[in-house]
């Protein structure tokens, strides 16, 4: 884990509110791993960090954020420009585990869950592993362009409106795929995860379904427990044993209860 500035090379809006944000940053870019994040610092108004996915890296120098205005600090972000520095904390968490045995895999991204999923993706092909996207947006603007993923990966777009690939969500297509996949990695909403856990009696030859949850987090070190998450194994924080978990080792009842009531 490392702390200090790093240079912005590049910021572009790529869909409606969503930015993609490239930095020099050879201290995290060396020791990144696919599903980890980094701290950010999002000006002085802000006192909190905001945790953002690892989207990519480039020659072991360089590093990616895709990530959605939402709110103060992720506005700021989105307002920096090439050769203004950011003071970045990373990276943080355990990330995906592509296991040895793993040949074809199926990643899931719903909407801006394609940030974590791009880097896994590039990690993959290296290992010479076929990868499968299903990608999933609500409508033909919010999808990621594929101009932005990599050529050697299979891509199957959806839209719930069915303005851009097939209609439906990307969850729909699963069982159309898995008989294929050695590995599903999922991103996207607890409602997405939840879908893909009622197709999970047809995954068992499955070596793993790995997700990358996102929950609160205060800190993203294990100091504040903001992110403490209820899993079969006991309490367990997002920030540390995750974001990436198993899908079967979430409680998802006790889950909802904690973001429902803001916890």
């Amino acid at each position: 884990m490392k702390q200090g500035l790093a240079s912005i090379i590049s910021n572009s809006e790529v869909m409606p509110r969503v930015h993609l944000i490239w930095l020099e940053s050879p201290q995290i870019a060396s020791e990144a791993k696919p599903g980890q994040f980094v701290m950010v610092h999002c000006g002085e108004e802000t006192v909190l960090r905001r945790p953002l996915s690892i989207h990519q890296v480039a020659d072991a120098t360089q590093i990616a954020f895709l990530f959605t205005v939402v709110g103060i600090g992720t506005y700021w972000l989105s307002q920096r420009q090439a050769g203004d520095n950011i003071d970045l904390l990373g990276p943080l968490g355990n990330g995906f585990a592509i296991h040895p045995g793993s040949h074809n895999l199926l990643l899931v991204a719903g909407g801006i869950g394609i940030a974590p999923l791009r880097f896994l993706a590039d990690e993959a092909l290296h290992r010479g592993c076929l990868v499968t996207l299903l990608l999933g947006a609500s409508t033909a603007n919010q999808l990621y362009s594929s101009h932005f993923l990599p050529p050697e990966a299979e891509l199957i777009a959806t839209t719930e409106d069915g303005s851009d690939g097939f209609k439906g969500l990307a969850t729909d297509l699963i069982v159309d795929h898995v008989d294929q996949a050695d590995q599903i990695f999922a991103c996207g909403p607890v409602g997405m995860y939840r879908a893909i856990a009622n197709y999970s009696k047809q995954f068992k030859k499955l070596h793993s379904t790995q997700i990358s949850l996102e929950v609160r987090m205060g800190c993203g070190r294990g100091v504040c427990y903001a992110c403490t998450v209820k899993t079969k194994n006991g309490l367990k924080q997002v920030c540390q044993d995750g974001p990436v978990f198993d899908l079967d080792n979430i409680l998802w009842d006790e889950l909802d209860f904690i973001r429902n009531n803001g916890l």
